[in-house]
């Protein structure tokens, strides 16, 4: 019996198309792994993240969780060019959603942290201290609240398959939670900035049109990454409600490539440490674009103009 619920829905039954899902997950392997590193190196050995700096700490616990998810994708990938959709081992499935569920949720939740933090520094400017002293503590807490809410995916017994059962209610709830709320945080930070924006008639307007240019991208990079496949997740959940097995099938197979593709979120991260950070975008730069930086920085240059 338990054999039978593990393997329920865990077969790849379009195997080219779950060919081409490994082949995308091994590019985003290949290009995200290095440049998440460097960046890792320059946190580490450059910008001592640990100092009092909480645009730093919360960049770098985000790289960190950009890090731990990409040592997935090897797995998926080889599962998926097996024509499984998850391992039938059920350790490893377990892990494997395990590592998903904790790491993409830390991934997201320091996305909406960076910016809260640039949301006090730019509408309540008085408190931006408070936020900075506790940035260690914030960076914590956001790690072991989502160890927890990650038991139900170590609980369930198939990895694949949703039988209506507690635990499963559990893991819909999180999943969802771990991307609307911070999605709807991210939309209030935006318009507070951009209301703060339209208000300030004198004063450094450069720095709240940077603000503005930052939190809108990262909001664009959460809608680009993840609400397609938290709209494919209702809509699977719904055709399973409905008992439709072909529906379910193609709407299973839509999922699993907006999953696939939600891994971008760690390709353009590094995007976000740049808008964040004018520091690190040069220190970058001059770093590992040494002989090209000049160029970079006239072109970077160039979009600050527009952004004036």
């Amino acid at each position: 019996m338990e054999e039978d619920l593990l393997n329920d829905n865990c077969t790849a039954d379009n195997l080219p198309l779950y060919t081409f899902y490994a082949s995308v997950m091994i590019v985003e392997f290949t290009l995200a792994v290095p440049l998440n590193l460097s960046v890792l190196y320059l946190f580490i050995f450059k910008l001592e993240f640990w100092k009092r700096n909480s645009n730093n700490l919360f960049l770098f616990n985000l790289v960190l969780a950009d890090l731990l998810l990409l040592g997935c994708l090897p797995v998926n990938a080889y599962n998926f060019l097996h024509g499984e959709r998850q391992s039938m081992d059920g350790r490893i499935c377990k892990a494997m959603l395990f590592m998903l569920f904790l790491n993409r949720g830390a991934s997201i939740g320091f996305l909406a942290v960076i910016s809260l933090d640039r949301y006090f520094n730019v509408v309540h400017p008085g408190n931006k201290d408070f936020v900075l002293k506790k940035s260690p503590h914030i960076s914590v807490i956001i790690w072991l609240v989502l160890l927890p809410l990650t038991i139900p995916t170590m609980l369930k017994t198939g990895c694949c398959g949703s039988h209506g059962d507690v635990t499963d209610t559990l893991r819909e709830v999180v999943f969802f939670t771990q991307i609307l709320i911070p999605f709807f945080v991210l939309v209030y930070c935006t318009v507070r900035i951009v209301n703060r924006l339209k208000k300030k008639t004198v004063g450094d307007r450069t720095k709240l049109r940077r603000a503005v240019f930052l939190v809108t991208s990262v909001m664009l990079v959460f809608s680009f990454c993840f609400l397609p496949c938290t709209i494919a997740r209702i809509v699977l959940l719904i055709v399973r409600a409905m008992d439709l097995q072909n529906a379910e099938n193609i709407a299973i197979q839509v999922y699993d490539g907006f999953i696939v593709f939600s891994h971008m979120d760690c390709l353009v991260d590094p995007i976000v440490y740049c808008l964040s950070s004018t520091k690190f975008k040069n220190l970058y730069l001059t770093t590992y674009c040494p002989y090209h930086h000049d160029a970079v920085t006239n072109c970077l240059g160039q979009i600050n103009i527009l952004l004036k």
